[in-house]
């Protein structure tokens, strides 16, 4: 990276063209949170504030609000004040153009133009060559990070962002974000919650990813945040994968990975990723997806949630259900939804 360019990041990032876009990305579908019209009551005075303390280096995020999800599973969530999530755009902003660059083409989470469709268009184009169209065996080390976002060394991630940004300013802004964390001694971990957080993890893996497309030489590899996969006609070779995959984690990144989570599947009895149950020629949505439209409906009709946010939810399951072969079950889900509706209807 051109030195010139990383001494002059802090000087980008402060800047009041960058915190105003900071501010419109962090506002985006909340523009009827309270908080957001708190912080534009004043909004020119509050982003010049904020600027002065970037640029002085006083400024300190406060203390993150934590609360439990556990839909589909228990997690910890860890939201951040609205300015501070300004300052998170802002952050990200200035150095992911920085790491785009050293990213692999097959990190699907969190990127422009990558996600869930591409994860698995990918899959369905490395499937076919691990087969050779499907006309022999192959399979699948599917695998999970255990406990990904409580792990990250924090000490071995700023080690990694210095090697990209040599601007002092930002390391200092990147260690005050995340030494802002409700996980313990400062060493390990990051908030599931926070922009940052996200970004981060992509960083943070990247290390993993190089490991196994420069090292391991592995074709058929891709990975969705902590979750990652790798194709191959030879099980014994993925054995082999996977073992030196789980000493790189351990000695390198202080990761390991989820032992029960974390094994070689035949393509042919279907592999679990980015939601879906992948088959050599067709792919399934999860049953706890199935399961959880289902109780949206029933939710529906005993009028817990309101028509116009139950359509919302529809439209989304729906868009998401039509990339697995889910045409009975759409039709089955609208036949449901339209008996509610014709019942309502009748009702004086």
């Amino acid at each position: 990276m051109d030195p010139a360019q990383g001494n002059n990041l802090y000087n980008q990032l402060c800047s009041i063209d960058n915190l105003t876009f900071a501010w419109l990305k962090a506002r985006k579908h909340k523009t009827k949170k309270y908080y957001v019209k708190a912080f534009e009551a004043n909004l020119l005075e509050n982003l010049l504030e904020l600027q002065e303390e970037l640029v002085n280096q006083t400024y300190k995020p406060s203390p993150l609000k934590t609360f439990v999800l556990r839909d589909p599973k228990t997690r910890k969530i860890s939201k951040s004040a609205f300015r501070d999530r300004i300052v998170h755009h802002a952050l990200v902003g200035v150095i992911e153009p920085i790491f785009e660059k050293r990213f692999i083409y097959d990190s699907c989470a969190n990127r422009k133009g990558k996600g869930n469709l591409f994860a698995l268009q990918r899959f369905d184009k490395f499937k076919r060559k691990a087969t050779k169209n499907f006309a022999s065996e192959a399979f699948c080390l599917k695998a999970d990070i255990r406990h990904y976002f409580q792990e990250v060394d924090r000490n071995i991630l700023m080690e990694i962002i210095k090697k990209e940004v040599n601007d002092d300013k930002v390391i200092w802004l990147v260690r005050q974000i995340l030494e802002n964390s409700p996980l313990g001694d400062g060493k390990k971990g990051m908030p599931l919650g926070n922009l940052t957080s996200q970004f981060f993890a992509l960083v943070y893996l990247n290390e993993l990813d190089y490991f196994v497309k420069h090292h391991l030489r592995a074709k058929y590899y891709i990975r969705y945040v902590d979750d990652f996969v790798i194709l191959h006609k030879s099980r014994e070779q993925l054995e082999e994968w996977k073992s030196r995959i789980d000493q790189f984690l351990s000695e390198q990144l202080k990761l390991k990975l989820h032992p029960e989570k974390s094994k070689i599947i035949p393509l042919a009895r279907g592999v679990d990723f980015v939601g879906f149950r992948n088959f050599y020629r067709h792919r399934l949505l999860r049953k706890r997806n199935v399961r959880k439209m289902f109780m949206r409906i029933e939710e529906y009709e005993k009028e817990e949630i309101g028509k116009k946010k139950f359509l919302e939810i529809f439209q989304g399951w729906q868009a998401y259900a039509r990339w697995a072969n889910t045409f009975n079950l759409r039709k089955e889900v609208i036949r449901k939804i339209n008996n509610i509706n014709d019942s309502t209807a009748c009702v004086p």
